[in-house]
């Protein structure tokens, strides 16, 4: 055997080998993962929310983390996208949650944003119908379960639920 072949039996069919079965579970068990982020300005008690043109209710700005992003890079566009808001300190990421709603395999990190500037205030646009902050004890009517439910755990120390 000469050292071609003997490379090739230590790292090609092995890494081959490897290859195929991270794409066979990736196409058996394939999993999502989105971020929202709390957008809280503490010394105002307001939390920053979005209502969506395609899905009823106010909720947290966020999406899915797409191939090669980050969480927190993910969360980072989404924020501008969504609320024209830029992160000016890392965020905390405040907790991670099964999605049983969106699918059996969607899970989504929660990250607290206490640091930021919003550039201007967000204009409705083919995503967004609206957006605002709004006191952390008077959310809109419309709000969302999951949405009020993260609130609490975090501003009001609810106990944590691993679902979304």
């Amino acid at each position: 055997m000469d050292d071609e072949e003997a490379r090739f039996r230590q790292t090609g069919w092995p890494g081959l080998r490897a290859r195929l079965f991270h794409t066979y579970f990736l196409l058996r068990r394939p999993m999502t993962l989105g971020v929202r982020g709390l957008v809280l300005n503490r010394e105002a008690g307001t939390v920053f929310l979005i209502r969506h043109t395609y899905v009823p209710g106010w909720q947290m700005p966020g999406g899915g983390v797409e191939t090669g992003e980050t969480m927190q890079y993910s969360l980072e566009r989404e924020l501008v996208e969504e609320g024209n808001i830029e992160i000016t300190a890392p965020p905390t990421l405040a907790s991670l949650h099964f999605n049983r709603q969106a699918s059996r395999r969607d899970h989504v990190a929660l990250f607290l944003v206490e640091s930021f500037r919003q550039t201007s205030p967000k204009k409705p646009d083919r995503e967004i119908a609206e957006a605002g902050f709004f006191p952390v004890g008077d959310l809109p009517a419309e709000t969302t379960p999951a949405t009020r439910r993260r609130i609490n755990e975090i501003v009001f120390g609810a106990p944590a639920s691993s679902y979304w």
